[in-house]
């Protein structure tokens, strides 16, 4: 059988009856017939789950009680019990995040999201004002553990719930200055916190290509999830999360409870794994458009940018591309003695600007100046080897970097 545990006998408040057994009779059905037809309808009631997700963030829980309420947590509890049914079978699980990401116009929701469905529901309803005060007692009482509970009981769903749910809401709160730094790196330390929930659910059952499934799965829940910011902001928690993952597991902790703590050789190297697997889903949503990385690199201070570079060989490669397009849409006007944009449609740096951050790449490590040095003088070579100025930007962007750097050792800054 599909599962041991049978599902609720009435429908969840604000379900269609699509989810019902057709009545009447029925025709005689073959083996397979019989053997399909059970877990047709289990991914049947799991279409059903954003629309019961949906009414409880609704007025329609105004006419809830408290048995209304009962239906609906013990409906979370049979979702909760088909991840856990079916978290060991990639197939069946692969099935059931399609037919979820199918049933949503925006695929927030994957397979995860059945393991923590009474955590998603009780904070839907718990900030839903309009839930009976009576049905309001009934959730919290069937949330919080009883006073008795053990060493065995699992509150952490809750408390992580809460610890985030209070995150949140200090985010959102007004900011004296938009785009703070203690605010973006919170942010991204609870996207790092759910990137790394996510990836658990794959920890030590897929391999090979399940694996490419399972990151394929966390990039769509990523993208979902960073469509719904600003895009600058998108860009400065995305840049944060980036920083962190390089500064280590301690800084990306700090503030936040939610870490395993490992210290065993072994945990370090899993931890590491994790990380760069959490850095690859981010940079693999940063470098998949181009227009969206030429706005990222707009949008973050060039020392930022140069950090980041120093320390992620695909996006400095993505970088210097960048900005190799950027200076060849500059032309040297003898007039006013110095660069300017051909296509102003095109260009998007002047050439203060594009100087700024060649300059910016170059005082980063030894390997990042000599990577940017190596590029410039290969574009010089290809534009004719000058060696005087105005023929040749990537020539003046190299004299400009010569000077920047004397020059900084002459003021020993």
């Amino acid at each position: 059988r599909c599962q041991q545990r049978s599902a609720p006998t009435d429908i969840p408040p604000g379900q269609s009856s699509c989810t019902r057994r057709p009545s009447g009779r029925a025709r005689p059905r073959s083996n397979r017939q019989r053997q399909a037809w059970p877990m047709e309808a289990v991914l049947g009631q799991v279409e059903q789950l954003p629309a019961l997700l949906a009414v409880s963030r609704s007025a329609l829980v105004r006419d809830w009680d408290s048995l209304t309420l009962d239906r609906a947590l013990e409906w979370a509890r049979y979702f909760q019990h088909l991840h856990d049914r079916f978290r060991a079978r990639p197939q069946l699980r692969e099935a059931l995040g399609r037919r979820l990401r199918r049933s949503q116009p925006c695929p927030l929701l994957g397979f995860p999201a059945l393991g923590r469905c009474p955590q998603l529901l009780g904070l839907a309803l718990l900030e839903n004002r309009a839930l009976p005060p009576a049905a309001c007692r009934r959730l919290l009482s069937s949330l919080l553990p009883p006073p008795a509970a053990g060493p065995d009981s699992d509150p952490r769903g809750l408390g992580l719930l809460a610890r985030r749910k209070a995150a949140a809401r200090l985010l959102a709160a007004p900011r004296r200055a938009p785009g703070s730094e203690p605010q973006l790196q919170a942010e991204a330390r609870l996207l790092l916190s759910r990137l790394r929930q996510e990836g658990q659910e794959a920890a030590g059952r897929l391999c090979g290509a399940q694996e490419g499934q399972e990151a394929a799965g966390r990039l769509r829940w990523l993208c979902g999830a960073l469509e719904l910011l600003p895009q600058p902001r998108a860009f400065g928690v995305v840049a944060a999360a980036l920083a962190l993952l390089k500064q280590g597991r301690g800084a990306e902790q700090a503030g936040d409870g939610d870490g395993d703590g490992s210290s065993s050789p072994g945990g370090y190297q899993e931890s590491a794994a994790g990380e760069e697997c959490t850095a690859g889903l981010l940079l693999s949503w940063l470098l998949g458009n181009q227009e969206r990385f030429s706005a990222f690199c707009l949008c973050i201070p060039c020392s930022h940018l140069a950090f980041l570079a120093g320390h992620y060989s695909q996006l400095c490669r993505a970088y210097l591309d960048l900005l190799t397009g950027w200076g060849r849409c500059l032309h040297y006007d003898p007039l006013q003695g110095q660069w300017v944009k051909s296509c102003l449609d095109k260009a998007e740096l002047s050439w203060e600007e594009l100087r700024e951050r060649f300059v910016c790449l170059c005082q980063g490590s030894t390997l990042l100046k000599e990577q940017t040095q190596a590029a410039l003088e290969l574009l010089r070579t290809q534009d004719g080897d000058f060696r005087v100025r105005g023929l040749s930007v990537w020539t003046d962007l190299l004299m400009e970097i010569d000077y920047s750097c004397v020059n900084t050792k002459a003021t020993g800054k």
